[in-house]
């Protein structure tokens, strides 16, 4: 009997192939490149909406080019005029301070108030994080309009601080109008920062904490200890998303100050606007986005690698 054979004398399927070779490299079943058919849809869309554009836009970077007439190679020199540029440099020095209110602020907010409800275990909770949830759900122009109402010379928040002496120009001040703009990111980030960690919470389990009051730990000893590294992925995820919001946040800003007062609150993102539909510098334009391109994948690449590296530490 053949030693491809059962015991009933039924060959066993895939075992040898023709000239009593062991095939290799096809698992059993539908052959693996099948599944690459069904990731191409999405492949091409990727490379047709995202990966060219990306190209095309770093090759316009090398170019004088005013999107009208024909363009002329300039090489690196949009990049170097990037270096030197002080507006430039400081719309990216304005974007690292929001990242500390719509990454930092929100995030120690969610963080808190997650360890609130961890010990007070409220009713409805539900609905409370339906309500914290809502500014995720709001369009960031919607938000912006509802800001401006709010931060206006005669808006609701100077109606009350103005008997104390408070109110001011929130969004025409040099000195508070990129922290009002910083606190509104934050409003908005708080919630996803929120959900994601109280889905985190819910898979600790209990018996940490308790073990952790056992030897007296106190409250904020059980977040450093019990809390902070199981929410280390969900912390990872959280940073990693509002940084990079932060980052390339256009619509909240344009739609309130427009990059003012005096370029106190203009960003990478909105330079890209100006100088390519304003001033007429595509190229100069193309070159910021590269450069933004380029730290936000870095930013999010180290918060990556160093939540991993935590992880398996």
């Amino acid at each position: 009997m053949s030693s491809n054979a059962t015991s009933d004398g039924r060959r066993r399927p895939g075992l040898l192939a023709r000239g009593g070779r062991r095939r290799r490299g096809r698992a059993p079943g539908e052959p693996r490149y099948v599944a690459f058919l069904f990731l191409l849809p999405a492949l091409l869309f990727y490379l047709v909406f995202t990966f060219l554009p990306l190209v095309h836009t770093v090759w316009l970077s090398f170019y004088e080019w005013d999107g009208i007439t024909i363009g002329h190679w300039i090489g690196l020199a949009n990049y170097r005029e990037l270096l030197v540029d002080e507006e430039i440099r400081g719309s990216f020095v304005h974007s690292i301070k929001l990242i500390i209110y719509y990454s930092g602020v929100a995030v120690a907010i969610a963080l808190l108030l997650i360890l609130v409800l961890q010990r007070a275990k409220p009713r409805g909770l539900t609905v409370f994080r339906t309500l914290i949830f809502l500014p995720q759900t709001v369009a960031v122009v919607v938000v912006a309009q509802a800001f401006v109402w709010i931060y206006a010379p005669d808006g609701p928040l100077n109606q009350v601080l103005e008997p104390f002496g408070l109110d001011r120009q929130w969004l025409g001040d040099f000195g508070t109008a990129l922290p009002a703009l910083g606190f509104v990111g934050s409003w908005i980030t708080f919630g996803l920062a929120f959900v994601l960690f109280l889905a985190g919470m819910q898979r600790i389990p209990q018996s940490l904490y308790d073990a952790a009051r056992v030897d007296g730990a106190s409250i904020w000893q059980e977040m450093r200890v019990v809390t902070l590294p199981q929410l280390r992925n969900e912390l990872a995820v959280v940073l990693t998303l509002t940084t990079i919001t932060a980052l390339r946040s256009f619509d909240l800003i344009y739609n309130t100050t427009k990059g003012g007062p005096g370029g106190e609150t203009r960003v990478p993102s909105v330079l890209v606007v100006l100088n390519a539909f304003s001033y007429g510098r595509v190229g100069m334009a193309c070159a910021i986005a590269v450069v933004l391109t380029l730290i936000i994948f870095a930013v999010a690449l180290l918060i990556t690698r160093i939540g991993d590296r935590g992880e398996h530490a």
